[in-house]
């Protein structure tokens, strides 16, 4: 079969002859329709990521959509390496499995689920946002942040700040229900002023990070206080992407001065909460709800698509 094989760590991967799947008791065997290229692929070829793969070459791709032996459609999960979704068939356990409504496209799920999923995860299961409390997005501008905002809306945000860095795409956020924006190329100065500005006496209860490095440093420094007062606002950060760096310096004055908790995404949660995830992202999609504009490429093109700018659009590879 065709797969997108890497053959060593920070190059890109090559569609080439790859040994065919065979799937265990446990597990399923999925002819796979379509996989989204997305930065996580990207993290794990290049060896940064903590779910790489020590054995090379293996077959890139995270996650995708398909169809199993019984003609099931399915998005499908935890490919078992050196089996990846970048290929023409891959094999995955049978529990990362999960039906995809008939209204939503292939190209769309692919596309939807993995950032979806994350950010509805981020908000609702480990920052546990309640109607009615506020939201800031760092990082607001990418495929999983502009979701994000969609999504904390659905949710019930009362008021979502989105922070990012291209302008243009910062300028169509409040179709998304962003109830404000922060440009985070200004001048780091005015950057914290514009927090300390939309956080107000209200605050900000749930924070989502797709960025982390300074633009995460500069965050909290707006959040510090410079004087002892009574606990009023409690602020939950989660942290899921970096973006802007993998490193932040955390004064001890920022946990000391703020109540503030930070949390990570902590891995896969139990599967009821997943399953709930997934089928909530997928029928919101199906629904018109939620939206990733996307970019179709063919698997033979795997090695230009890995260097290509989709400004904004989410990769699908097409195997």
């Amino acid at each position: 079969m065709h797969a997108a094989v890497l053959h060593n760590l920070g190059t890109r991967p090559r569609c080439e002859e790859f040994a065919e799947p065979v799937a265990t008791e446990n597990e399923a065997l999925v002819h796979v329709h379509a996989a989204s290229l997305k930065p996580v692929d990207k993290q794990i070829a290049n060896g940064s990521h903590y779910a790489t793969p020590r054995k090379l070459p293996f077959i890139c791709g995270t996650d995708g959509v398909g169809h199993l032996e019984d003609g099931r459609r399915v998005f499908f999960g935890g490919c078992r390496p050196p089996y990846g979704a970048m290929a023409q068939r891959t094999v995955v356990p049978k529990a990362f499995v999960f039906p995809v409504p008939e209204s939503l496209s292939d190209e769309l799920a692919a596309a939807i689920v993995n950032p979806g999923v994350s950010a509805w995860l981020a908000l609702a299961f480990r920052a546990k946002l309640v109607a009615g409390e506020n939201v800031l997005v760092l990082g607001a501008t990418g495929v999983a942040g502009r979701l994000a905002i969609a999504i904390a809306k659905l949710l019930g945000a009362a008021r979502v700040v989105a922070a990012g860095r291209n302008q243009q795409i910062l300028n169509s956020l409040h179709e998304l229900g962003a109830d404000a924006t922060i440009q985070l190329d200004a001048p780091e100065e005015d950057v914290t002023q514009s927090f300390i500005q939309e956080a107000g006496k209200s605050g900000f209860q749930v924070v989502i990070d797709y960025l982390w490095g300074r633009p995460s440093e500069l965050f909290l420094s707006a959040m510090t206080s410079g004087r002892f007062q009574a606990i009023g606002i409690e602020t939950r950060l989660v942290q899921v992407g970096e973006t802007a760096g993998p490193v932040i310096s955390l004064p001890a004055a920022v946990l000391r001065s703020t109540a503030l908790t930070i949390l990570g995404t902590a891995g896969i949660p139990d599967r009821s909460v997943l399953t709930d995830a997934l089928q909530q992202v997928m029928t919101h999609a199906a629904d018109g709800k939620l939206h990733v504009d996307t970019l179709r490429v063919p698997l033979a093109s795997i090695e230009t698509a890995w260097q290509q700018n989709a400004q904004g659009r989410r990769i699908v590879i097409i195997p």
